[in-house]
């Protein structure tokens, strides 16, 4: 599964999560939002969701401050955040200002989840490791790493927090979860 598959998939979960959700904020660098928006907005489209960009200059407060305060007039109905490192270094932050505007949350990494987030689609990191680590076998016995093939992952997680569905209001439905490789309640 590549990347946009794998947000397409998040997409697909939230919108199965909240039904009625028409507008949906993306919180991303700004840089992503540059090179990928378009094909991101493409995939919205497929579920009946208007994808809006909250592209992030740069990892300070103050930034993301700025970013929510920006989104605000549009009244999205929930928001998907990416998963890269300057966002997951600002987690507790991002976390409590989707908490604040009571959005339902999308994110790609566990570590939203237990800093209260509601729901995570993430590539399987024991199963990563596992193929780093027989990778880095194979260039210490000699293989070349241009050789190696490139791994795409195959198995991922879903994660939700109940608690955090509570704070919402929110019910989920019974099949999306029996779904979930874990529930935290």
């Amino acid at each position: 599964m590549n990347d946009y598959e794998v947000w397409g998939k998040r997409l697909q979960i939230l919108k199965e999560a909240v039904p009625s959700a028409s507008k949906v904020a993306f919180l991303l660098p700004a840089g992503s939002w540059q090179l990928n928006g378009h094909r991101l907005r493409e995939m919205s489209r497929r579920l009946e969701i208007s994808l809006v960009g909250m592209p992030v200059q740069e990892a300070t407060p103050f930034e993301y401050q700025r970013v929510f305060a920006e989104i605000a007039p549009e009244r999205p109905d929930a928001i998907i955040v990416h998963d890269m490192g300057d966002l997951l270094h600002n987690r507790q932050l991002i976390v409590e200002l989707i908490e604040k505007h009571r959005l339902p949350a999308m994110y790609g990494a566990r570590e939203f989840i237990e800093a209260g987030g509601l729901m995570a689609y993430l590539v399987d990191q024991g199963e990563a490791g596992r193929r780093l680590a027989d990778d880095v076998h194979e260039i210490l016995n000699g293989a070349k790493p241009g050789d190696i093939p490139i791994y795409q992952a195959v198995k991922f997680e879903f994660l939700i927090n109940l608690k955090a569905a509570n704070a919402l209001g929110l019910s989920l439905p019974p099949a999306l979860l029996a779904l979930a490789d874990e529930v935290i309640e």
